[in-house]
């Protein structure tokens, strides 16, 4: 899986006033939230979330970590699984898109991977997502076949370098 790239992070100021935190088991209602009414789970994606629930053990479970606005409210949220690497969830709040927290929680998420030992963790992409991970610097590495009923489409399997240059 070696690869002569080197992410290059994308450059842009830094959301002010957001910070992350590691995600409490009190968040569960809020994380499933950010994923059951994410628009980018409209339409026929639809029933891939319905009824989804991030529950407080797999918060406890996992490395999952919220960007929080002063005020407390939860605008995004990251889980990483350690064996095997992968990115299991990542959200970001539809009202807060483009405003840099989807990249300010892929820079916590690297951090969060080279302090665990890991040069590179596993994305399997929503479809719509992928251009936002190859914007993060990772590489398509193929394409994880549908497994219906749970997920009925393809999706883009890729690699995220945890170094950056």
């Amino acid at each position: 899986m070696g690869s002569s790239k080197t992410y290059r992070p994308v450059p842009s100021a830094r959301p002010r006033g957001i910070r992350i935190r590691r995600a409490a088991a009190r968040d569960a209602r809020r994380l499933t939230r950010l994923v059951t009414a994410s628009r980018a789970y409209e339409g026929p994606y639809a029933p891939m979330v319905a009824g989804y629930r991030v529950g407080p053990d797999y918060i406890e479970a996992h490395r999952v970590f919220a960007a929080e606005d002063t005020g407390g409210r939860v605008l995004g949220f990251y889980a990483l699984v350690l064996d095997p690497p992968e990115v299991d969830l990542m959200f970001v709040a539809d009202d807060a898109q483009g405003l840099g927290i989807g990249r300010l929680l892929t820079a916590h998420l690297r951090d969060e991977a080279r302090r665990a030992g890991l040069d590179r963790v596993r994305v399997v992409s929503h479809p719509p997502s992928e251009g936002f991970y190859l914007r993060m610097g990772a590489e398509r590495t193929g394409t994880v076949a549908a497994r219906p009923p749970a997920v009925m489409w393809d999706r883009p399997e890729l690699t995220l370098p945890v170094e950056s240059a």
